[in-house]
């Protein structure tokens, strides 16, 4: 009788030989009807019931299972975001470092997700398009809090949340308070920088703008980097982290691009037009211009 190798852990249904302990299941707990099983810790249930395809088209179940994903990325990059800005105020800086580069490798992840999209051609796309009726990732209330939270301020951008009122009071507060960069301007005049009052004590709700106060405490951080180490460690992480969305924000029109070319979206936005305006947009724009002064 042919012999069959323990290093495959099936490979006693071709003999008689019992598994051994190498195979490395051997012990493992096998009945779950008392005790919670890996599917009850992530509510797999519910989670991998959430797909509803609307069309007959095949390729629909990619789309919905692509922003799905995202959606809980970006849940994980607001948890990161938030917790790292409540360091920040706590002047802890090496936990938030360590959320700030989480959060970057997040947007890594969100980057490879449009390249499992860009496999749906413009013909599937086209099939499956009028199911969408005016459903678009431009209401996303997450992707709205994370531009908020990074600077990118729109007051305009609640009325799609409107008609849900938690919604529209989680994403408003978001758009009040302090964005992150904010925190950290706050935190560089703790530090003894001269930031000027009123970059301290602007109004929260518009998007960030270039000051050279900011500016002038930024270059004495890359200038003098042994000295703020703390701080000029902070610069590169928000850099890194800006540098990331940046891609995002690239791959993402890219991909617009490629199934649908320049068509109006599905939200009522003019599409890729509309994307590629907000590659301009710079979040900490401060930390990138003192690359040129130094």
């Amino acid at each position: 009788m042919t012999q069959i190798s323990s290093g495959c852990p099936m490979g006693y249904g071709a003999s008689d030989q019992q598994p051994s302990k190498e195979e490395g299941w051997h012990d493992a707990k096998l009945d779950f009807s008392d005790a919670m099983s890996y599917g009850d810790y992530l509510s797999l249930d519910s989670i991998l019931s959430a797909q509803h395809p609307l069309s007959p088209d095949h390729n629909e179940m990619l789309f919905i299972v692509q922003h799905q994903t995202s959606e809980l990325w970006m849940k994980l990059a607001l948890y990161e975001l938030r917790a790292a800005l409540a360091a920040v105020q706590r002047d802890e800086l090496p936990p938030a470092f360590k959320m700030l580069a989480r959060v970057s490798r997040i947007f890594e992840q969100l980057v490879q997700a449009w390249s499992v999209l860009s496999t749906m051609t413009p013909s599937e796309y086209t099939a499956m398009r009028p199911y969408l009726g005016a459903s678009s990732g431009f209401q996303s209330h997450q992707y709205r809090q994370i531009e908020f939270l990074l600077g990118n301020k729109n007051e305009q951008m609640l009325k799609p949340y409107a008609h849900r009122e938690a919604v529209l009071a989680e994403v408003q507060a978001t758009l009040e308070a302090p964005s992150f960069y904010d925190e950290v301007i706050r935190l560089l005049a703790r530090r003894g920088f001269p930031i000027a009052p009123e970059r301290l004590n602007r109004d929260f709700t518009q998007p960030t703008t270039h000051d050279a106060s900011v500016e002038a405490a930024w270059l004495k951080v890359y200038q003098e980097p042994s000295q703020n180490w703390e701080l000029y460690e902070m610069a590169e992480e928000l850099v890194d982290l800006e540098d990331a969305f940046r891609q995002w924000r690239f791959r993402h029109v890219t991909t617009v691009e490629r199934i649908i070319g320049f068509k109006q979206g599905t939200g009522g936005t003019n599409g890729a037009p509309y994307l590629r305006k907000m590659l301009d947009v710079v979040l900490f724009p401060e930390l990138w211009h003192v690359r040129t002064v130094l």
